[in-house]
């Protein structure tokens, strides 16, 4: 992965924009380069190199005149260069590169045609198209200056100060100054109604298998972020099984308060089971902390769902990449499009819980895909989400809601997941950690950190500011002491009112306590009970 700068529009200077892009040189700690077009337009690129280590400098020109800078990965880039641009000469082995010429070849409308994580620019004299993958796994914002110069950067930090404003790029669209913003993804699941499709127990295990297969393709050291719930732990049993085949062994990391930790407990199980080379991260409620500020620098977002999970995988990326690895699988996804939050189980009917599945799918770039991007690559480190990938979210999607719906399996969340890898001969998981019930990351890592970290913005935070939250803070206005503490932090760094615009809050639905905890939920209670009933289930 990588960092990006586009400046579209003549009179910056090239130091200018060396400037700009290096506040996010933590993206790509490999190399930098820049190129001014011969309109003036800029295009910047901070690399972390994973495929193609020697010739994949961007940014990259195509056989024409037109160049790209992207960040991401597109998996079917071999595939591409095999088929439809079998007739293209290319620079690099990259993968990166069949953007360019996918554009050269089909002008705008190409991006259905990437089986990838994505956010690029694309360059072809003062023509241009920026795009963003379908759910928005990787980071993009754009903006326009005083003097109509647009902007598109990996990170707001990058820009902030530079336009008038700016906003988030939304994800599954593209823009050109010919079209403006379109919306290329456009799948049927958008639409509640089509959720139909019969529950497929192989057809759900094999597109997952597939999805984490295409996610193992590195020239670099690979591990997984196993918090030993259980959607981190299938993508190491899987990947675990795959690398296997390759002569290869999986790098596991897991990170807790004290061995007491409930992740730390349940990932050691797994990686014992697996046979991973496994590492655990201990870390101090005053550690986590004292890194709260500069995590929301990384982050550039106030959420307090986000700020909580964030801090763990914040501390354990810095471990990762000192341990040499630079890819790391992660597990997002897998609660949004199956209801595996406990909230869900609270919901009034089958419509309203495939409604929320839906906009939980469609908001992920502003919650748990930037907490795992800003998170990691904070340390140069790469999260792959296997869950989100296009054919698996479709499958998922498109599956009769009443088949996710933890009250069908007497309370089971995500019940359908945890039956398609219940393969008694040959299993991917021990049973206690496959019937696990649900424990968010910012709790599984040990309860006492949200409680502490609750206590100390209290203590930071007087009654009269809090009086006055709505006047100071007329947006997303913070409701409690602890949104007040890191709402301050944030506007100390992006004081911009649109920087708090691109910013939306979680809060759970269908529940009394709107604290995003999943302990908040009356839902909450031990996992040896969920055992219990699958057991009846069975």
């Amino acid at each position: 992965m990588c960092g990006i700068l586009a400046i579209i529009g003549k009179g910056v200077t090239i130091e200018k924009a060396k400037k700009l892009s290096s506040r996010m040189s933590h993206r790509g700690p490999n190399e930098h380069d820049i190129h001014i077009t011969e309109k003036g337009h800029i295009l910047s690129h901070e690399r972390l190199s994973i495929i193609d280590l020697h010739t994949g400098k961007q940014p990259i020109q195509g056989c024409k005149t037109a160049y790209m800078v992207h960040n991401g990965e597109i998996y079917n880039h071999k595939e591409l260069k095999k088929t439809i641009l079998k007739d293209h000469t290319f620079r690099t082995k990259s993968d990166s590169e069949v953007i360019v010429h996918l554009y050269e070849k089909y002008g705008y409308k190409f991006l259905d045609k990437l089986d990838g994580v994505f956010a690029f620019v694309v360059v072809d004299g003062d023509d241009f198209i920026a795009g963003r993958d379908p759910i928005g796994v990787k980071p993009l914002y754009y903006g326009k200056d005083a003097e109509g110069r647009l902007y598109f950067a990996s990170e707001m930090k990058v820009i902030a100060d530079q336009c008038e404003t700016f906003e988030a790029f939304p994800p599954g669209h593209y823009y050109s100054a010919k079209t403006g913003l379109v919306r290329y993804f456009k799948p049927d699941w958008f639409n509640e109604k089509v959720a139909t499709k019969e529950l497929d127990l192989k057809k759900i295990r094999e597109t997952l298998i597939k999805a984490t297969k295409k996610r193992l393709m590195t020239d670099v050291p690979l591990g997984v972020l196993l918090s030993g719930g259980l959607d981190s732990s299938l993508t190491s049993s899987i990947a675990t099984r795959l690398l296997k085949e390759q002569g290869k062994k999986l790098h596991s990391f897991s990170i807790g308060l004290d061995k007491e930790s409930p992740d730390l407990i349940a990932a050691k199980k797994v990686a014992d089971f697996l046979g991973t080379e496994h590492h655990e991260l201990y870390f101090s409620i005053d550690e986590g902390l004292e890194i709260i500020d500069k995590l929301i620098w990384h982050l550039e977002t106030y959420d307090v769902t986000s700020i909580r999970a964030s801090t763990p995988m914040y501390l354990m990326s810095k471990m990762i990449t000192e341990a040499g690895v630079k890819v790391v699988l992660s597990g997002e996804g897998a609660d949004e499009m199956l209801g595996g939050y406990l909230y869900f189980a609270d919901a009034p009917n089958k419509t309203e819980f495939q409604k929320e599945c839906i906009r939980r799918v469609q908001l992920l770039s502003t919650s748990d895909c930037l907490r795992a991007d800003k998170s990691t690559m904070a340390y140069g480190l790469e999260a792959r989400v296997p869950f989100l990938d296009k054919e698996f979210l479709e499958v998922i999607m498109k599956t009769k809601p009443e088949e996710k719906q933890p009250k069908t399996y007497d309370g089971i969340e995500k019940y359908i997941l945890r039956k398609a890898f219940d393969t008694k001969d040959d299993p991917f998981l021990p049973e206690s950690v496959l019937w696990r019930q649900k424990e968010q990351f910012s709790d599984g890592v040990g309860y006492s950190w949200i409680d502490t970290l609750i206590e100390h913005c209290a203590s930071k935070v007087s009654d009269k500011e809090m009086e006055e939250a709505h006047i100071i803070y007329p947006h997303n206005t913070p409701t409690t002491k602890e949104a007040y503490y890191i709402r301050e932090i944030f506007t100390k760094h992006f004081p911009q009112d649109h920087a708090a615009k691109t910013v939306l809050k979680w809060i759970p639905k269908w529940q009394e306590n709107t604290d995003p905890s999943g302990r908040a939920n009356k839902n909450h209670i031990k996992a040896d009970v969920n055992i219990a009933k699958q057991k009846v289930l069975a």
